[in-house]
């Protein structure tokens, strides 16, 4: 049986969202003037203005697209664009995993446009060449789910038709998003920086506004959902003006997040803490006769939610997952409910190299424990 390890992570936060908050996080650093004011009162709208205006320097996001701060995460940013975008072409979504599944349902199910639905089973991509570009596409850039990825935008056309909808919230501020192929991006902050949950942000391109002031769709669309009135784009939501009250305590946590993001070097330092990350992982998956990639080709391997298929018995994951929480050396590590049996542990920029490596060993020895019993 492996000797239990010594050494622990210093933090066991491996959750795929929320994520692990920032190295060094502390509640007494956030600011907190705007908390317990409106959100229309002028602190209020000045600190959702320069979460966006923060959002867009440090993700690197053009001027031609507008940035929005949306209700229910990346899901309702997603669904807010689904709604209020689709209906004017047809419509190709993609699915390799549970979260691109749940767009397929939208689309077929729900708004009724018998979309062109290209599948591949956990660990793969579909034929990414079988794209239309004259359809409206719905994809996730990187499956949260099962650790896989789309390795670039080349395959998307720069001569489309279509609009893109890409669901980034896995991939921002840790892969490169090229935003003049994507016209819309979601992401939600809770993923890509470990900052408290439930608001999203919706990234609109030129061609999405076009189409927003070009088409009506067919169905009605809640209030939640409305990015028009009288005809025209509600600027205000691009300016700091959210539909629905958002919390100000969130707000602040995430400008915390981009403060940090900013002070360590930017996007090319977060990419590159989510790269030494995954690549300490995936090290240790290398060495492991017993632990293999979900993901099958390495150019699609994720570097933020890393999925780790086990050889053996299906309830082994489960079961190593409950007894390194026990040992509180890593917590939420279970692959996701709809996903194969396995480990997910998330490699983004705010979790720390030395956390990874330290908690290889405990992966062998709960490997070694559970198998013995």
């Amino acid at each position: 049986m492996t000797v239990k390890p010594s050494t622990r992570p210093a933090r066991a936060h491996f959750s795929s969202g929320p994520c692990a908050k920032r190295p060094g996080w502390n509640p007494d650093q956030l600011q907190t003037d705007s908390l317990g004011r409106s959100h229309r009162a002028k602190i209020g709208k000045a600190r959702l203005k320069a979460a966006i205006d923060e959002t867009r320097r440090i993700l690197q996001v053009p001027d031609t697209h507008r940035i929005g701060i949306v209700p229910a995460s990346d899901t309702g940013a997603y669904e807010m664009a689904m709604w209020s975008l689709l209906g004017a072409r047809p419509v190709t979504a993609l699915a390799w995993e549970s979260f691109g599944e749940g767009w397929v349902t939208d689309a077929a199910k729900q708004l009724k446009l018998n979309p062109t639905i290209l599948k591949a089973d956990y660990g793969h991509l579909p034929d990414l060449s079988a794209v239309d570009p004259a359809h409206d596409l719905l994809f996730t850039w990187n499956g949260t789910t099962s650790g896989v990825k789309v390795p670039n935008g080349d395959w998307i056309s720069d001569s489309r038709d279509g609009l893109t909808l890409c669901d980034a919230t896995s991939a921002a501020f840790a892969q490169t998003l090229p935003f003049e192929k994507l016209d819309v991006v979601t992401l939600s902050w809770q993923k890509a920086l470990g900052s408290e949950g439930a608001h999203g942000i919706l990234i609109l391109g030129p061609r999405a506004v076009e189409r927003l002031q070009t088409h009506t769709p067919a169905w009605p669309l809640p209030k939640i959902f409305r990015l028009m009135s009288g005809g025209k784009l509600i600027e205000g939501i691009f300016a700091g003006e959210t539909i629905n009250t958002p919390s100000m305590l969130a707000v602040e946590d995430y400008l915390d997040a981009l403060r940090w993001a900013d002070s360590i070097g930017g996007l090319a330092a977060l990419h590159a803490r989510a790269d030494a990350n995954a690549a300490a992982l995936n090290a240790w998956i290398d060495r492991t006769p017993w632990a293999h990639n979900l993901a099958v080709d390495p150019a699609t391997r994720s570097n933020t939610s890393v999925c780790i298929r086990l050889d053996g018995d299906a309830d082994l994951p489960k079961a190593m997952a409950a007894l390194l929480e026990k040992e509180g050396v890593a917590f939420d590590i279970g692959s996701y409910r709809d996903a194969p049996p396995g480990l997910r542990i998330w490699c983004g920029a705010t979790v720390d190299t030395a956390d990874i490596e330290a908690l290889a060993p405990w992966l062998d020895w709960a490997h070694s424990t559970i198998s013995a019993n």
